[in-house]
């Protein structure tokens, strides 16, 4: 079984893809198809670039606040680590004191 390459887009091509759409002048099954990407990948851009442009207490994250929020989900994963080495460390040498 083959794995399947995952395309990557650049930010100018998403935003200009939202604004293809946002002119009203084709549905966004037709914009999608035009630019061989998937409707709801489509979908999903241009939720996320009207969130960030409206700024709305919607409840939906911003892409700003997205990357801030994976960045801070690692640190947090990283010291919990680091605190589960102390804690054997200290641990191993109170049994060596002992």
């Amino acid at each position: 079984m083959t794995k399947k390459n995952r395309r990557t887009f650049t930010t100018e091509f998403k935003r200009d893809a939202v604004r293809i759409f946002e002119s009203g002048e084709r549905s966004l099954t037709e914009v999608a198809r035009s630019l061989d990407v998937g409707t709801s990948v489509l979908g999903s851009w241009v939720t996320q670039y009207t969130s960030d442009a409206s700024k709305s207490s919607s409840g939906a994250l911003t892409t700003s606040e997205r990357d801030e929020l994976v960045r801070l989900r690692r640190e947090i994963r990283q010291l919990r680590e680091d605190r589960e080495i102390l804690k054997k460390a200290a641990a191993f040498f109170a049994k060596e004191r002992g």
